[in-house]
């Protein structure tokens, strides 16, 4: 069981892949179908996992992870365990823009178990970005969607000029203030 890391893969032409790591495996899938019906002029893979490690590979089939983006439920402790002990299979490279934290259920705060303090520590220690958004609501998830996707354009390499740190570098910077 390996730690990911960013760049012990070739990139494909026109390719990009995403892993999505959380518990509510009803949400991930919702939020893949989105990203996948959203217009894009490049081809994207996107992998479901509850928790890392990944199992093993096997014949090398997993293509170069693009972009990570964790899922934490901020109505379940159990899904920020689950996503501080998956950070350990991740290589520290990776956090140079090329993970987010997607925080869902945000519409349902008064039934809140984890506290969001908690979570946007948990960005700044890993310098990634926090996403806060309600994914049950279909124009949120698109929206997210979409957000998702132009980042995963960025850690790609599909923008010329952009690359990841950059990007999130810009991101800090806007929500730091």
């Amino acid at each position: 069981m390996a730690v990911l890391r960013p760049y012990d893969k070739l990139p494909t032409l026109n390719t990009a892949a995403l892993l999505i790591v959380g518990t509510d495996e009803g949400l991930q899938q919702k939020l893949a179908e989105a990203i996948l019906q959203d217009k894009k002029d490049f081809n994207i893979s996107i992998h479901l996992a509850t928790s890392l490690p990944l199992p093993s590979e096997r014949d090398h089939l997993r293509p170069r992870i693009d972009l990570i983006v964790f899922m934490i439920d901020i109505k379940s402790k159990y899904s920020l365990k689950n996503v501080e002990t998956s950070l350990a299979y991740v290589d520290a490279s990776f956090f140079l823009g090329k993970v987010c934290f997607l925080v869902t259920g945000v519409g349902r705060l008064n039934s809140c178990s984890v506290d969001t303090n908690v979570i946007c520590k948990l960005g700044e220690t890993y310098n990634s970005p926090v996403l806060f958004c309600e994914l049950e609501l279909e124009g949120v998830r698109v929206a997210t969607a979409q957000r998702l996707l132009r980042m995963l354009q960025i850690c790609a390499g599909h923008i010329p000029g952009v690359s990841a740190l950059s990007f999130v570098s810009l991101m800090r910077n806007s929500y730091d203030y």
